[in-house]
C-alpha cells in the first residue's frame, strides 16, 4: 500500500488539523513528520476545541493510531501535557526514539538570540531552531535518551561544559544538576512507554495498513524553499515527509494540499497579498486569525494564486482542499493575485519583491455551514472554479465553517 499525505500550501494555519481530522478514520494509522510544538491544529468535534502540537489529529478517531515520527523536535512537558487529555493512549501513540529532545536551554537560546537580532525572524521561542541545529550539528539529544535517564543526565552535564562560554553569552543560567534530574526523570517515567522504532514500525504497517502522513507549517516556510531566512528549521513540503518517517518516495501515495480561501502569515517576512487596511483586518476578526500556540495576531491578506501554483507544483499535488470559505461572506469584492510583475514583466511563479496582480471577483452573502456543492452561491463556485485553475490542481473539499459537519466534498 501507499501512504497519503497532507501538506500545507500557505504559510502554515491552513487548517491542517480539520483535514486531518475529517480523513483520520479512513486509515489505520495517521503519522506526523516535521516541526515541534511551535504550530498547532484546533479541531472542534461537537462545540469542544481541541489544540493539538504534537500528537498526531487521528488521536481524536477511536479507531486510529498515531505516530510521531523521527524528523519531529519534541519538548517533553507540551507532549505530555498533550497525552494527558486523552484516556487509554497506550497502544494508540508511538513515539520515535529518533526524534530529538527540546530541553530548557534550547528554549533559552532561541528567545536569548531573538532579543539580540538586529533583524528578527518572529520566531516563536519555543527552541525549534536550536534544537534542530543540535541535530544538524550532531549534538543533539534524542527521545531514544530517555529511556536511560542518568546517562542522558550526563549528556546534558557535558553539554553545558562544552558551551558554558557560548551560554554565558547569553545570559543563560548554568547548569542545575537537580532540576534536569528530576525533570528527566519524569520525562522518562511519563514517555517511555510510548518510545519505540517508528521506522519499523511504519515500514512494517505500510504493507498492510492505510497511513496517512500528517504535515505541519506551510510550504512557504520550508527551509530550503520558503521565503529564507524567514522560514522554520525543517522541511515542509512532501517530499520532508519521506525524511521525516524513513519512507521512500515510491511509499507516497496521494497528495492533498490545503489551503485558505485567503491568505495569512504568522511573524516577520514577504507577504506580497498582505492586506493592512481595513479589508484585511475584517478577515482577521472573522477568521479569528489568532495562533493556537502563540496567541499572536495573523497578518491577512488575499489569496496568492502565483504562490499557490509553486505550491501545487514542489509539493505534487493531487486534490486541493480549500479552507474557511465562509470568512469571505458578505465582502462586495474579493481579490486574487493572478500574477506578479517584476522589472516590467510578468512572472508566474513565487518571487520576492514583485507587484501583484490582482483580479476582482465579485462577492456572495452566504457559505457558513453549508454541506452541499449545488447549495453554494453561483459567485462562490465561480470563484473556487477560478481558483482552481489558475493553481493548476482540483479543489475537491471546500470547508464552510470549523465544525467536522461544515464541509462540503465536492461530486
Amino acid at each position: 500500500m501507499s501512504a497519503d499525505l497532507i501538506v500545507g500550501l500557505q504559510w502554515g494555519d491552513e487548517g491542517k488539523g480539520k483535514v486531518v481530522d475529517l480523513l483520520a478514520r479512513k486509515y489505520d494509522f495517521v503519522v506526523r513528520y516535521q516541526g515541534g510544538h511551535n504550530a498547532g491544529h484546533t479541531i472542534v468535534i461537537d462545540d469542544t476545541k481541541y489544540a493539538l502540537s504534537l500528537v498526531p489529529s487521528g488521536v481524536l478517531s477511536d479507531a486510529t493510531k498515531n505516530i510521531i515520527a523521527n524528523g519531529l523536535v519534541i519538548y517533553p512537558p507540551a507532549l505530555i501535557k498533550e497525552i494527558e487529555q486523552f484516556q487509554n493512549m497506550q497502544g494508540r501513540l508511538f513515539i520515535s526514539s529518533r526524534a530529538h529532545l527540546i530541553l530548557d536551554y534550547h528554549i533559552a537560546i532561541d528567545k536569548a538570540k531573538e532579543a539580540r537580532a538586529t533583524s528578527a525572524i518572529g520566531t516563536t521561542g519555543r527552541g525549534i531552531g536550536p534544537a534542530y541545529a543540535d541535530k544538524i550539528s550532531r549534538v543533539g539529544m534524542r527521545l531514544g535518551d530517555l529511556l536511560d535517564p542518568d546517562a542522558l543526565l550526563e549528556k546534558v552535564r557535558a553539554h553545558f561544559q562544552t558551551n558554558k562560554a557560548y551560554f554565558q553569552e547569553l545570559g543563560i543560567a548554568q547548569f542545575d544538576e537537580n532540576k534536569y534530574r528530576l525533570d528527566l526523570n519524569t520525562f522518562s517515567q511519563k514517555l517511555s512507554p510510548f518510545i519505540t522504532d517508528t521506522r519499523s514500525l511504519i515500514y512494517e504497517q505500510i504493507k498492510s495498513k492505510s497511513i496517512l502522513l500528517e504535515g505541519a507549517q506551510g510550504t512557504m516556510l520550508d527551509i530550503d524553499h520558503g521565503t529564507y531566512p524567514f522560514v522554520t528549521s525543517s522541511s515542509t513540503i512532501a517530499a520532508g515527509a519521506c525524511i521525516g518517517t524513513g519512507l521512500s518516495p515510491k511509499d507516497i501515495g496521494k497528495v492533498f494540499g490545503i489551503i485558505k480561501a485567503y491568505t495569512t502569515r504568522v511573524g516577520n517576512g514577504p507577504f506580497p497579498t498582505e492586506d493592512k487596511g481595513a479589508d484585511g483586518e475584517l478577515i482577521a476578526e472573522r477568521g479569528a486569525e489568532f495562533g493556537t500556540v502563540t496567541k499572536r495576531k495573523r497578518r491577512c491578506g488575499w489569496f496568492d494564486a502565483s504562490a499557490a501554483r509553486f505550491a501545487v507544483r514542489i509539493n505534487g499535488v493531487d486534490e486541493v482542499c480549500l479552507m474557511k470559505l465562509d470568512v469571505l461572506d458578505g465582502f462586495e469584492k474579493i481579490k486574487v493575485c493572478t500574477h506578479y510583475e517584476l522589472n516590467g514583466e510578468i512572472v508566474d511563479d513565487f518571487v520576492d519583491g514583485a507587484t501583484c496582480i490582482y483580479k476582482e471577483f465579485k462577492g456572495w452573502d452566504k457559505t457558513q455551514g453549508l454541506t452541499n456543492w449545488d447549495d453554494l452561491p453561483q459567485k462562490a463556485k465561480d470563484y473556487i472554479l477560478a481558483l482552481e485553475e489558475l493553481m493548476g490542481a482540483r479543489i475537491g473539499i471546500v470547508s464552510t465553517g470549523p465544525k467536522r459537519s461544515e464541509t462540503i466534498f465536492r461530486p
